[in-house]
């Protein structure tokens, strides 16, 4: 009998089903947020709360957005001998990109006259808090043993 040469280990991580799904249901909270918030923000503060209330919620979800979406991506090359590097820089590049984004907007929006700041304030922050439940419900409820993405050798031979 001659031993076959082993199958390479697929090396994708497990948590990709739990990023993905923390994904979707934080788009579709903050779709409820974005309707509630346009809808209390135009109630309150007219047509600058409407815009105010829309820009914070797609603000909220674009910079929770970008780090689980660097994720998914960097996790394409696990099977890479550069896997580490390549996923670190890839994270480390959506931070960068989070950063330089926030600077660029507050600077830009600092004394906008059709923005509501306290609107726009309270819909980021519903945004944030919305966003950081969904991530801790999802993987509260993930199952996901400890050590998932391990290859364990094969068990010895009898002979």
């Amino acid at each position: 009998m001659t031993p076959t040469d082993p199958q390479p280990a697929d090396r994708t991580p497990t948590s990709n089903p739990i990023l993905k799904r923390a994904l979707r249901w934080g788009a579709l909270l903050a779709g409820v947020i974005l309707v509630v918030g346009a809808v209390l923000g135009y109630v309150f503060a007219g047509t600058e709360g409407l815009v105010s209330a829309i820009l914070g919620t797609v603000m909220a979800v674009v910079f929770m957005g970008i780090t689980a979406a660097s994720i998914l991506v960097a996790n394409r090359y696990a099977n890479s001998d550069a896997f580490v590097g390549v996923f670190f820089g890839i994270v480390l590049g959506g931070w960068l990109v989070k950063f330089i984004l926030f600077i660029v907007l507050v600077v830009v929006l600092r004394d906008a006259p059709w923005l509501n700041p306290t609107v726009l304030f309270l819909s980021i922050v519903a945004g944030v808090i919305a966003s950081l439940l969904v991530d801790v419900l999802v993987v509260a409820r993930a199952r996901l043993p400890y050590a998932s993405d391990v290859t364990l050798p094969p068990a010895p031979e009898d002979d």
